[in-house]
């Protein structure tokens, strides 16, 4: 009986001691996934090692556990960035080019928008009309300069009033212009495209129209609505307004805006001090939600208080877990005694766990050590939040170089198509920057600047190229 007893003590220590070395082995693995098995710690006391645990069988040793696969942080930070990349591109893609055939399908149909009748924006008050070439130049300048002071002057003032949490100014000035474009500038569209089709309707009819419409998008961008709704709202207001700039921005002013623009929000994103840097910065240090009349998102974004939408469902677990209880009451017997219903943890085992462990007390400090102790899985945040964002500002000028693209003197369909696919290209590779830098980034130099050099490109080089081989009856 001697020897028995100390050939299971032996036994005892052979099979502790792989436990004793794998233990700093795993300490060193960031993330273990068990293919089919129970995980790390799973086995009969044979807690690390896989393929020396687990009692003999027939006289023969056991079968080696299948090999676990070890991931790192950074395998799993590419697999997200490859699984999310495509998507947010499409999320992105569809929306940007919904917006961009709204504005080119009405400027090729609606003369309205092309025609000039002699209006300008009070923002532009020079004009470049029957002047030379140099006046011309040096007006859409001086256009150009007074529509970038006012932008900046109206970014700096909305980055005041955010800093300073004067929500319910922004949200009435943001509730004016959304007011404007979907009542004024969508009655304007509205009655220009009635009479381009000839489509004969009277005034009450196009009230009752313009009312539902407005009405409806306001609720939609200002409170709760569909997602599909809130974003297709957000698109025709991106649109509106792009037509708007098409129309009344002179040709050379607007070419010239659209560079400019593009290096000043390079520069407000990016520097330091940058107005919408500092926007960003104090929306996560809030850790609220910019406003979404500004924002266009591929979830959900709501002004309103989130935790709103908690309610519904603890509502209907409220109301289910009585009838669960009532059932479950019905269905077993109540227990005659409370220490009969005790889950398991009878005074012996908990008698047990004390002797082995020692009396477990939570005290401030454990309970910090615990606070701070690295989760084995991290938390995965959920697929609403993995939405881009991108600002109406984006939307208005990609849309706006693609229509004057359009509605220029020589603007065909190459020219109009080869700024569409540049400004595509741009939002792709700005898109895989944000992937690799994980901040936010200005959505408008890359593509703005290849949208402006394939416009010149095309319309000085590859149209008269065209002309000439159609001239000449030659096919390539």
């Amino acid at each position: 009986m001697a020897n028995n007893a100390e050939d299971i003590e032996n036994n005892m220590e052979t099979n502790t001691a792989p436990e004793t070395t794998q233990q700093p082995q795993e300490a060193g693995v960031t993330r273990v996934r068990s293919r089919g098995g129970s995980g790390a710690g799973g086995g009969n006391g044979g807690g690390g090692d896989g393929g020396s645990s687990g009692p003999e069988q027939n006289g023969q040793p056991p079968a080696a556990r299948p090999p676990r696969v070890v991931e790192t942080e950074e395998d799993e930070d590419e697999e997200l960035t490859l699984k999310y990349g495509a998507k947010h591109v499409i999320m992105l893609f569809v929306p940007v080019t919904l917006c961009m055939v709204v504005v080119v399908a009405t400027i090729k149909s609606v003369r309205f928008y092309t025609q000039s009748d002699g209006q300008r924006l009070i923002y532009t008050p020079f004009p470049e009309d029957k002047v030379t070439v140099a006046q011309r130049a040096l007006h859409s300048i001086l256009n150009a300069t007074i529509m970038i002071t006012v932008i900046i002057v109206m970014t700096l003032v909305l980055v005041l009033l955010y800093k300073y949490r004067c929500y319910k100014v922004i949200q009435g000035w943001l509730f004016l212009s959304s007011l404007l474009l979907l009542f004024f500038f969508s009655y304007i569209y509205l009655k220009e495209v009635f009479k381009t089709y000839n489509v004969a309707m009277d005034y009450f009819t196009l009230a009752i129209i313009i009312w539902n419409f407005g009405v409806v998008g306001m609720i939609c961008i200002h409170w709760k609505g569909p997602l599909r709704l809130q974003q297709a709202y957000l698109i025709m207001i991106s649109a509106l307004m792009a037509l708007v700039f098409i129309k009344y921005l002179p040709e050379w002013t607007a070419w010239l805006i659209l560079a400019v623009i593009s290096v000043y929000d390079l520069l407000a994103v990016l520097c330091p001090k940058g107005p919408l840097r500092i926007l960003v910065e104090t929306a996560q240090e809030r850790n609220e939600p910019i406003f979404p009349a500004l924002i266009y998102s591929s979830t959900m974004v709501w002004l309103v208080n989130m935790a709103d939408t908690d309610r519904p469902k603890r509502n209907s677990t409220e109301v289910a877990s009585p009838q669960l209880e009532s059932q479950e009451a019905a269905a077993s017997p109540a227990p005659s005694s409370p220490s009969q219903d005790d889950g398991g943890f009878t005074p012996s085992w908990v008698n047990q766990q004390q002797h082995q462990l020692g009396t477990l007390q939570s005290t401030e400090d454990t309970r910090r050590e615990i606070q701070n102790m690295p989760s084995a899985r991290p938390v995965e945040d959920d697929d609403e939040e993995r939405g881009v964002k991108l600002g109406l500002g984006d939307f208005i000028f990609y849309s706006m170089l693609v229509g004057k693209a359009s509605a220029a003197a020589s603007g065909d369909w190459n020219t109009t198509l080869a700024c569409f696919v540049a400004i595509l290209i741009g939002l792709c590779l700005t898109l895989l920057l944000l992937a690799i830098f994980k901040k936010a980034l200005p959505a408008l130099p890359i593509s703005i600047f290849f949208g402006l050099v394939f416009y010149f490109a095309t319309d000085n080089l590859v149209q008269p190229f065209m002309d000439k081989l159609a001239l000449h009856q030659f096919y390539i």
